[in-house]
Parts: structure tokens; C-alpha cells; sequence
């Protein structure tokens, strides 16, 4: 069984798209909680971006790597 708990491991943890360069190449979409809402009602909410080598308290092994 693996030891690692970081976000890239998690079933939460989701890559993220990188455009133009506006995200480091390790970054995800962090998936554990609904995305946060904006402050005009049309705006999109969105997922907290994350480095594939963060880690939280809420990690959920990724059923995929098992």
C-alpha cells in the first residue's frame, strides 16, 4: 500500500487544464468540497487550485490507484 497522502494521489484531486501558462504544470482542481461561489450571480463558481504535492487532512485515497 502506498504511503503517499499528497493531493496528485487523492480521488479528489483533479489535473487542471494549464492555459497559457496561468498555472504551474503541477497544479489540480481540488474536488472535496462544492465549488466556492463568485459575488456577481453570473459568474461561475470555482475549485480551489492546488499543487499536486499539497496534502490536507481530508485525503480519500484514489479508488483508481488501487
Amino acid at each position: 500500500m502506498s504511503k503517499d497522502t499528497s493531493c496528485k494521489a487523492c480521488s479528489f484531486y483533479e489535473d487542471h487544464v494549464v492555459n497559457a501558462g496561468s498555472a504551474p504544470a503541477d497544479a489540480g482542481l481540488c474536488r472535496v468540497n462544492p465549488p466556492v461561489t463568485q459575488p456577481a450571480a453570473d459568474a461561475r463558481g470555482f475549485w480551489p487550485v492546488v499543487s499536486a504535492n499539497d496534502w490536507c487532512g481530508q485525503f480519500e485515497g484514489d479508488a483508481k490507484a488501487a
